[in-house]
């Protein structure tokens, strides 16, 4: 209790000496860049209510809560209420989310997700301990290390399921039709993250799927295309890009993309308040494709980096955009690393398609409208009966958008380019 007084009493002899000692510089500070200067304007009043709240939680919550914890809860809560982008991240959080933007991390390479069942396996990816140990799409993680997963321990279960590599994760997993769980001992491995993946719907017709935006996704989809015009005898007459539930990720690969299938045009512009949150990116000449129309499919899940895509080929007239009005996020987050391994991810710009527009809560509103079930992209896999076209109708009303295309454009693209 007396530690918690004395912390108290230094909170408030630093508010009121910010307050007060720097009073007298406060024109100066509005002017200054230090962040500290700033600080001398945080009114009295709002000082003061600060340290009563403070108090008040330290004396009279149910259960003691240390001094450091209310802080950091302070500073998520000042973050969080700017808007739902965003956010400060400790440690922990902070290396997640550049795990999630490198393209690989430690792991045993399986794509999760909270549903009705528990956390479900979506995906085991290809050559990594899951898929080798024969971990399946549909199996349920019951325990890991010997500690159950609850239903809703999403994020507890990655963080469970990540480690150094070499380490050993021992998990339990039900399956359907057997009657006691999987137990399997997996060594954990670098495992190589892809956000694309592609195949051949018709003779010169190809699909790439994004599904989020990485450091690694701009060379992942020149690599798919190399192959998708290497199956096709006079090259790719047609391609359909797949952004359907792809929440974003970084705006350089997005733009990098852009630039892939444009010859000369805005691909986006972003207006903030400091220097670095203004800028403009523009197309340089080179078109992967040659000219090849383009479908792009999207949905309400479709968002920021995925949303700058689909804008800047329909803005520039390259691509058809099929499906449902896209999320509507039209904000740039910065991040900013923090002292002890901690980061500020900051809304630092809106950004603009190049018409000129912000989609900001907005969203694009595709050309061509599709009105049966939105229901996720369907899997990839060679074995299926039926080809992708058929099992997926987005993909099919893809297909019908590219075959009414011009035919001087539906044969663009030879091998002779």
């Amino acid at each position: 209790m007396l530690r918690s007084r004395i912390f108290l009493v230094l909170l408030m002899g630093i508010l009121i000496g910010i307050s007060l000692s720097l009073a007298a510089n406060v024109i100066a500070a509005r002017h200054s860049d230090n962040p500290l200067a700033r600080a001398a304007n945080l009114p009295w009043e709002d000082a003061r209510l600060l340290a009563e709240v403070l108090q008040r939680v330290q004396s009279d919550y149910v259960e003691p809560v240390a001094e450091h914890k209310l802080m950091e809860n302070a500073v998520r809560g000042m973050v969080a209420g700017l808007d739902s982008h965003s956010s400060f991240l400790d440690q922990d959080e902070y290396q997640e989310m550049q795990a999630e933007t490198a393209g690989s991390y430690p792991g045993i390479g399986i794509e999760v997700e909270a549903t009705d069942h528990g956390v479900e396996v979506m995906h085991p990816i290809e050559g990594s301990p899951a898929a080798l140990a024969g971990i399946r799409s549909g199996d349920v993680i019951v325990a890991i290390d010997g500690v159950v997963v609850p239903a809703e321990g999403l994020e507890a279960a990655i963080a469970s399921l990540r480690g150094p590599a070499g380490s050993t994760v021992r998990i339990s997993l039900r399956r359907a039709g057997l009657a006691v769980p999987l137990e399997l001992a997996l060594k954990r491995t670098q495992v190589e993250v892809h956000s694309v993946s592609s195949e051949q719907l018709e003779t010169g017709i190809g699909y790439l799927r994004i599904s989020q935006f990485s450091e690694t996704t701009a060379k992942e989809v020149a690599r798919a295309l190399r192959e998708l015009d290497r199956q096709a005898p006079r090259g790719l007459a047609g391609l359909v890009i797949d952004l359907r539930n792809n929440p974003g990720g970084l705006l350089e690969s997005s733009v990098e993309i852009a630039d892939d299938f444009l010859e000369s045009g805005n691909i986006v512009s972003a207006d903030g308040r400091a220097a670095d949150a203004r800028f403009r990116r523009d197309a340089q000449p080179g078109d992967l494709v040659h000219g090849a129309p383009i479908a792009v499919l999207v949905n309400g899940n479709s968002a920021s980096a995925a949303e700058i895509l689909a804008g800047a080929l329909h803005d520039n007239h390259r691509a058809t955009l099929i499906g449902r009005r896209t999320y509507g996020k039209g904000s740039v987050q910065s991040v900013m690393p923090l002292s002890q391994g901690r980061a500020l991810k900051l809304t630092t710009s809106r950004y603009f398609t190049p018409s000129g527009a912000s989609i900001n809560q907005v969203g694009i509103q595709p050309d061509v409208a599709y009105e049966g079930e939105d229901l996720p992209p369907a899997v990839l896999d060679d074995v299926l009966p039926h080809t992708l076209g058929v099992r997926d109708a987005q993909v099919a009303l893809a297909l019908q958008t590219l075959k009414k295309a011009p035919q001087h454009l539906l044969g663009a693209a030879t091998k002779d380019h």
